[in-house]
């Protein structure tokens, strides 16, 4: 089964879906994770941390301009790879831009660039979840999604680390230069990769585009079963996202880890979890199916947080550390793949972006809504009880998990 994996990783289509991946987690953590480690080392107030937070709601927002991507059609590329390239060099621009602001000078500024390159990253999302669903035919998904999350999350690593690495050693401003400049990685993948094929029945127009993909679903799934896909979109990954809220200021204000030793455990842990974990799903997913392997790997997420709280009580132990971010890498790159995994199988390749979009914008309410809360629970409850909390908050996740899965089966 291993080598199997193996096989369907090297293929030409899952090197441009890992690298198409990777442009799309870039952006992530520059309006989150690392913008946190920016701001705590500036010394700001851990109140305006949290809150930050939600400059990215864009990405529970997107839903509201994803019908024009659906609708409308760049010159240049295709119906899906247009809007890739236009998005992709226009974050070059906004995160390089980003990086020359003082956070302490320009805290108002700062939010602003950062809320620019926020709906410019879910705006990419949208349209490479759109791509992906649109190309992927439902035999290949699994490890279709698990090669583009394995390029989301190295990425997600490569901000998390090298960022943080150099952040030791150079000013802020040419990190995040540092980091645009990765998004042409993204850019040559979009330029050699295929265009979907068009959908049979386009939209005609934009208030088709925005009244389509509900009452398609509604059609189609029946309004019990779209309940429930609504509910396991939002609850599944809900104490994940929250947790992430404040990870970053948590290791360096509760056990003390500098930039650089996070950095270096992240890089060589994190990423060895990450491809562990990519590998695993598509063949976990192909060998006991998507219900079980929800259930399974958000159990395993639930689980990881559970470390985080265990860090909180030894302090700073390299040991603790390691095997969370080991654990925390694997699992989330297991989950995602097959959350993501299902989210495609409910939608539809006319208005994919859209009901895309609808669906992971219910994700991210976790962190990019309830986040700024995060700083109260931890002045309640210290660093461990938050992450216990969190952990806890998977259980309703899982079992709209198993009933969701078997429903969509049943329509298959």
């Amino acid at each position: 089964m291993a080598v199997k994996a193996l096989a369907i990783f090297r293929s030409r289509r899952m090197v441009v879906l890992f690298a198409l991946g990777f442009a799309s987690g870039l952006p992530l953590y520059l309006t989150g994770q690392t913008l946190q480690a920016w701001l705590s080392s500036a010394g700001v107030p851990l109140s305006e941390i949290a809150a930050m937070s939600s400059v990215g709601l864009a990405y529970t927002l997107k839903f509201a301009w994803a019908p024009l991507l659906d609708r409308f059609q760049l010159p240049l590329l295709g119906r899906r790879r247009g809007w890739v390239l236009a998005f992709m060099v226009a974050l070059i621009v906004a995160i390089g831009g980003m990086g020359l602001v003082d956070p302490v000078a320009q805290p108002v500024l700062l939010s602003f660039a950062a809320v620019v390159v926020a709906i410019l990253s879910a705006s990419l999302d949208v349209v490479l979840d759109a791509y992906n669903t649109d190309l992927l035919a439902p035999e290949e998904r699994a490890a279709g999604v698990a090669a583009y999350v394995l390029g989301y999350r190295v990425a997600i690593v490569v901000t998390g680390t090298l960022a943080l690495v150099m952040a030791d050693l150079l000013p802020w401003s040419v990190v995040y230069a540092t980091m645009a400049a990765l998004m042409t990685i993204g850019i040559v993948a979009t330029l050699v990769a295929e265009e979907p094929p068009p959908p049979a029945q386009p939209t005609a127009s934009l208030a088709d585009a925005i009244a389509r993909p509900i009452i398609e679903l509604w059609r189609r799934l029946g309004p019990i079963t779209l309940a429930l896909v609504l509910a396991f979109t939002l609850i599944y990954k809900f104490g994940d996202y929250f947790a992430q809220s404040l990870l970053l200021a948590f290791l360096q204000r509760g056990p003390g880890f500098a930039l650089t030793e996070i950095a270096l455990i992240n890089q060589t842990l994190g990423i060895a979890g990450i491809m562990l974990g990519g590998l695993a799903a598509g063949s976990l997913v192909a060998r006991f199916g998507l219900p079980r392997m929800l259930v399974g790997f958000g159990l395993l997420q639930a689980t990881t947080n559970l470390l985080y709280a265990l860090l909180a009580v030894t302090g700073k132990s390299f040991v603790v550390f390691g095997a969370a971010v080991l654990f925390d890498n694997l699992a989330n790159t297991m989950g995602t793949a097959a959350f993501v995994a299902l989210l495609m199988s409910v939608c539809t390749s006319a208005v994919s972006a859209t009901q895309f979009a609808l669906l992971t914008s219910l994700s991210s309410v976790g962190q990019r809504v309830f986040g700024p809360f995060a700083s109260d629970v931890v002045a309640r409850l210290d660093w461990s009880g938050f992450f216990i909390v969190t952990s806890a908050m998977a259980i309703p996740g899982l079992v709209l998990a198993a009933l969701v899965a078997r429903r969509i089966g049943r329509l298959r």
